[in-house]
């Protein structure tokens, strides 16, 4: 039984920086693609950001990049989402998914992840 857990999530302030973990228990981590997508209420469940997993090849949303980098550490089972330059729009549940077919390419559709986590509320005021 996969379980993902997140933390890391919280109240913060437009530029701050915060940053997000993701621990994958049940299976062999290192077999897993891993992303991260985020819910704004009434909207829709978006793609942030994934990487392979080889770990070698990471994408992002373009609302993201430059500012958002995801990592993995195989040795803690985690997956990890450095968030900087945090704007209000940013506020949303973040979500930590998982994709166990092993592809070469990162995934953004919520469909292409079996496996997702609770959630964690990141807030940016203004």
């Amino acid at each position: 039984q996969v379980q993902l857990e997140e933390s890391g999530g919280g109240l913060v302030q437009a530029g701050d920086s915060l940053r997000l973990s993701c621990v994958l228990s049940g299976r062999t981590f290192s077999w897993f693609a891993m992303a991260w997508f985020r819910q704004a209420p009434g909207k829709d469940r978006d793609f942030v950001g994934g990487i392979t997993w080889s770990g070698h090849s990471t994408r992002y949303d373009d609302s993201v990049k430059g500012r958002f980098t995801i990592s993995r550490d195989n040795d803690e089972n985690t997956v990890y989402l450095q968030m900087s330059s945090l704007k209000p729009e940013d506020t949303a549940v973040y979500y930590c998914a998982a994709d166990n077919r092993r592809l070469n390419v990162v995934d953004a559709r919520t469909d292409g992840y079996a496996y997702w986590g609770q959630g964690t509320q990141v807030t940016v005021s203004s």
